[in-house]
């Protein structure tokens, strides 16, 4: 069980760091700027989730830190998920983007206060009062861009329609979640679809936003370590510097 608790604790951490990443990225560029000063918060707070679930995996996996895990390891040995991974295209795909993994989050980490895992218990219950915070102001943008102009509807529809894709990633069960239900440390995937569904359709419906058809486009996900084209530029980024100096220290 203990290398798929470090599997585990790599996908939610992997994920949170890439989607941190990918706001760092946007930093300076929203349209207003308390705006921005707020998704940089979002992008502070999931890259703590990150480092909380790095540093458990790194003390499970013994002789590496969540430094090592963050700039050393090749793509193949990322867990996260594929939504994360999707580009900054413009403000409304950055917000769908957020909204949906948001939701997802908001409904995993209440379900992770149940673990019988003390320290991911722990995490969990730091993270929430910041994962409700996030879906609160992604969901008052949503339904902002969705019943504002003709033109930030029509945007943020697009946003929807190409990210949805993404999204039966978030419900699919492998053999790791099957041994995180069996050991009550971690809910089964599929088991957060309805109201992940109910939450995202009854904002959209709201938002005067159509909910998009289910489309599955792939087999092989994130979380099996089977990546999108994305992922490598982010971490040959992200990664440069420490493998270029490899024995730099701050």
């Amino acid at each position: 069980m203990k290398n798929e608790l470090i599997d585990y604790c790599l996908r939610i951490g992997d994920s949170s760091l890439i989607l941190s990443h990918r706001i760092a990225e946007y930093c300076s560029k929203a349209p207003i700027l308390e705006e921005d000063l707020a998704i940089t918060n979002v992008g502070l707070d999931l890259l703590g989730q990150a480092e909380n679930f790095l540093n458990y995996a790194a003390k499970l996996k013994e002789n590496t830190t969540a430094d090592l895990l963050t700039f050393k390891r090749r793509e193949g040995d990322f867990r996260c998920l594929h939504l994360v991974q999707t580009p900054n295209t413009d403000f409304a795909f950055i917000l769908a983007r957020q909204f949906l993994m948001d939701c997802y989050h908001q409904i995993l980490f209440t379900k992770l206060l149940n673990s019988k895992d003390e320290t991911i218990l722990g995490i969990s219950k730091k993270a929430i009062k910041e994962i409700n915070y996030h879906l609160d102001r992604s969901s008052d943008w949503i339904k902002r861009l969705g019943l504002g102009t003709k033109e930030s509807n029509e945007r943020i529809q697009n946003a929807i329609d190409d990210l949805w894709m993404y999204t039966d990633e978030l419900f699919t069960d492998n053999s790791t979640d099957l041994i995180m239900e069996k050991n009550k440390i971690a809910p089964l995937s599929s088991s957060l679809k309805n109201e992940w569904t109910e939450i995202v359709v009854n904002t959209l419906t709201y938002s005067e936003i159509e909910v998009p058809e289910n489309i599955y486009y792939s087999l092989k996900y994130g979380k099996n370590g089977f990546h999108t084209e994305y992922l490598g530029f982010i971490l040959a980024e992200m990664q440069h510097l420490p493998l270029l100096y490899p024995d730099a220290t701050w």
